[in-house]
């Protein structure tokens, strides 16, 4: 689609996209699993790794702000 303004001419590049659709948000990273207890790491959305919240040996701090701030 191209959009005319006077002398101007500008494609519209993103015309077709509908932009009233909800914005699905893909997992990356590391969570905490509140129902399981354990924190789990996804790539792509998809479940990658898992491992006990109570057998973690990652720093205490790292744990906490993780169970705080990333909880699914």
């Amino acid at each position: 689609m191209i959009v005319k303004h006077e002398s101007i001419e500008q494609m519209d590049l993103f015309g077709s996209i509908d932009l009233s659709a909800p914005v699905v948000e893909v997992l990356n990273g590391v969570y905490y699993e509140q129902a399981s207890g354990k924190f789990v790491s996804f790539v792509l959305g998809r479940r990658h790794y898992e491992w006990s919240a109570k057998n973690c040996t990652f720093d205490k701090e790292w744990q906490e702000k993780t169970k705080r701030e990333r909880a699914i």
